[in-house]
């Protein structure tokens, strides 16, 4: 029977891997969705929207379609479903790898603030500037909702999720951005500090050369801990290789 991966994907990476399997003869390849976001891009192979249930409900997908290998291509923030995805390929025996493009190393010249979570980052923000570019996503700005003090620029895919600091502009944008862009963007709205997660990749990684490039401190989330026993490999390239299929 032909080898059937299933990714947890998502990602720019998810979307590489994707293409790569399905142009490989005699591979079945399917795509799983959060559904978070409601124009997805187009995708090679077979695609499912929507959440499993859990580790039980993964495990038992897996078991039901026969699964040869899993890779969770998520967000580097999905711990909840990277959390699952372990927990599915250690009850099911099915081969998993986790695909972690690298986070954003750091840059002389940076002001860089690293912090453990959101709250730690609404924490920070007030002793860095009133004016505050939150790239972190649609969801978790409610640690932001009680700086009633603070002037918020947003910017997200889809619309924010409430609740949202009183004083916020919403920013409906896809990357990637040039740092052309991100310049003009940080001076029109007189932003003085950068918040944002380490999620690392190109697509998004010119805000941080603009903050740097104007003298702006940056607040950077950093990735939540893999869970025990799990390595991430850090491109597509190591996947193939670690699922048997070469370069």
């Amino acid at each position: 029977m032909s080898p059937h991966v299933l990714i947890l994907g998502g990602t720019t990476e998810a979307r590489e891997l994707a293409a790569s399997l399905a142009a490989r003869p005699g591979v079945r390849v399917t795509t799983s969705l959060a559904g978070r976001v409601s124009r997805p891009g187009p995708l090679d192979g077979d695609v499912r929207i929507g959440a499993f249930g859990g580790a039980d409900g993964l495990a038992a997908w897996l078991r039901e379609h026969r699964v040869d290998a899993l890779v969770d291509a998520t967000h580097p923030f999905a711990a909840r479903i990277t959390a699952n995805a372990a927990r599915a390929a250690a009850a099911t025996g099915v081969p998993a790898v986790v695909l972690r493009r690298p986070g954003w190393s750091p840059v002389p010249g940076e002001r860089r603030h690293e912090v453990a979570s959101l709250a730690d980052a609404a924490a920070l923000l007030t002793t860095l500037g009133p004016r505050v570019f939150l790239t972190t996503g649609r969801l978790g700005l409610a640690a932001f909702a009680h700086l009633t003090d603070l002037h918020f620029v947003v910017r997200s895919v889809e619309p924010p999720e409430p609740p949202l600091p009183p004083h916020t502009v919403v920013l409906p944008a896809r990357g990637p951005f040039t740092v052309e862009d991100e310049t003009a963007l940080l001076r029109e709205h007189r932003i003085d500090v950068l918040v944002t997660k380490d999620s690392g990749g190109v697509a998004t990684a010119a805000k941080l050369t603009a903050a740097r490039d104007l003298g702006l401190p940056v607040v950077l989330v950093r990735r939540p801990p893999l869970p025990d026993g799990v390595i991430a490999v850090p491109d597509v390239p190591g996947v193939l290789a670690g699922l048997g299929f070469g370069p």
